[in-house]
């Protein structure tokens, strides 16, 4: 089995998109008159939807960098969650309609839209040369170069990793714990937050992407080759390595290491904003992204918990077996940039593209910090970030180079149905590990590859 592997920073990731028809207008100007007077110039609209992003200052001031350097082209951004940027995207792009421009996420939903999606690879090598894939990472190259034809029909706009913890230092500190380094300091720790009246670690399960990055985390912790073979069909989920991981993700329920009633609150923005807003409880699981906590230009709430002095919080990694070292991360494309198939204006949407993956990427990354870098000449400097923040940012992309298991994503639909539901299943205490294991072997049996 091929592993794929990343080197390179870090990231966050929030949410959606609005949806707007792809016959974009294109709006002429009036004609000069013959008595010499000014042309407006004609100014061609494109709509971009997606969810990520997301609404606020970075894609207002995106969107007005590329509307200062295109004059002949204005961009209507259009937001919407993700949930129900996919269905209406569904619904729209059906009827030959749709955004110009529009986030997809790599692993199902981008196949799932394939059919409406421009072939990206001739305007690349147009634009920036044949060589134009090394400018990329290797791993996005991996997650987006289309396996039947070698082509591709989205690009990336950045990267995000998964399988941190977060702490509030100073709170543990107040309870006389550190920050934990295996289970069995988690299972200690939340015993004595438990007995003090404080959460343990908190965790958002009614969202079934943390539940999954939190389960791909302890697989891969324990045997990470196994665990994508077996994505890949190629060693079966009954393995008794693969077995531990439910068990293990059972326990955190079980045993009281996760919060009561976490199966009924989202992370965003109920338990997040715990962490982040209220600095309430003492500990949190999220990926890499959490990091833009600690930028200046964070809300004001989270700037006062993050930013205050004294204020000390660490990003961890969990030895959840407790085998002396901690899990690897895996790596995502966070957002991925598609071009409709049916858009009436297909050179100025590639303009906002090629702008979004180059001057946009810059500015999201080390400006805003909301992804970690797509491309391999973006050097991370990331700017307005406070001391602590820094350290934690040196330790995610150190983690990026040297710990990355493989893809966050899976690309098998009903295979990650299955788990999803599996793992409910298991926090609920409704199945065993060994049932649950059979469960998602056989719809792994049934997924096509």
């Amino acid at each position: 089995m091929k592993k794929k592997w990343i080197y390179s920073g870090l990231a966050v990731c929030v949410a959606g998109a609005c949806l707007s028809g792809c016959g974009s207008k294109e709006g002429s100007g009036e004609s000069a008159a013959s008595d010499g007077e000014n042309t407006k110039a004609e100014v061609t609209e494109i709509t971009f939807q997606t969810w990520n992003p997301g609404e606020g200052e970075a894609i207002q001031k995106l969107i007005a960098d590329f509307e200062s350097k295109n004059p002949d082209i204005k961009v209507k951004y259009v937001y919407m969650p993700y949930s129900d940027h996919v269905e209406k995207m569904k619904i729209d792009m059906a009827s030959g309609q749709g955004p110009d421009v529009f986030g997809m996420q790599t692993g199902t939903t981008i196949k799932e839209f394939q059919d409406f999606e421009m072939n990206l690879t001739d305007y690349a090598e147009k634009a920036w040369g044949k060589d134009w894939e090394s400018q990329f990472l290797d791993y996005c190259k991996d997650l987006l170069k289309d396996k039947q034809d070698g082509n591709y029909y989205g690009l990336p706009l950045g990267l995000t990793y998964a399988g941190y913890a977060w702490a509030d230092v100073n709170m543990l500190k107040d309870n006389d714990l550190d920050v934990p380094k295996s289970l069995d300091d988690l299972k200690s720790s939340a015993k004595t937050l438990r007995d003090n009246g404080q959460y343990p670690l908190a965790i958002g399960a009614k969202d079934a992407w943390i539940n999954i990055d939190t389960w791909m985390s302890i697989a891969n912790d324990i045997n990470a080759e196994k665990l994508y073979a077996a994505i890949e069909g190629e060693v079966p989920f009954t393995d008794e390595e693969l077995v531990e991981s439910f068990e293990i993700w059972q326990s955190l329920f079980t045993e009281g290491v996760f919060q009561d009633g976490a199966l009924g609150v989202n992370m965003y923005s109920d338990t997040a904003d715990l962490f982040q807003k209220e600095g309430s409880i003492p500990m949190i699981l999220n990926g890499s992204w959490a990091g833009g906590t600690y930028l200046d230009k964070a809300d004001p709430q989270i700037n006062e918990v993050f930013n205050q002095e004294g204020a000390d919080h660490d990003v961890f990694l969990i030895d959840w077996n407790n085998d002396g070292k901690v899990c690897p991360v895996t790596a995502g494309v966070d957002v991925c940039l598609c071009m409709n198939k049916n858009t009436k204006n297909p050179e100025a949407a590639w303009k906002f593209i090629d702008y979004m993956l180059h001057d946009g990427q810059d500015i999201l990354v080390n400006q805003y910090f909301l992804y970690c870098p797509s491309r391999s000449d973006l050097k991370l400097d990331v700017q307005g970030m406070s001391e602590d923040g820094l350290k934690n940012l040196n330790y995610i992309q150190k983690q990026a180079e040297t710990n990355v298991a493989g893809y966050r994503e899976m690309a098998y639909a009903e295979l990650k149905q299955s788990i999803t539901d599996t793992l409910i299943s298991l926090a609920l205490n409704e199945v065993t590990p060994k049932e649950a294991a059979e469960t998602v072997e056989t719809a792994s049996k049934a997924q096509q590859r």
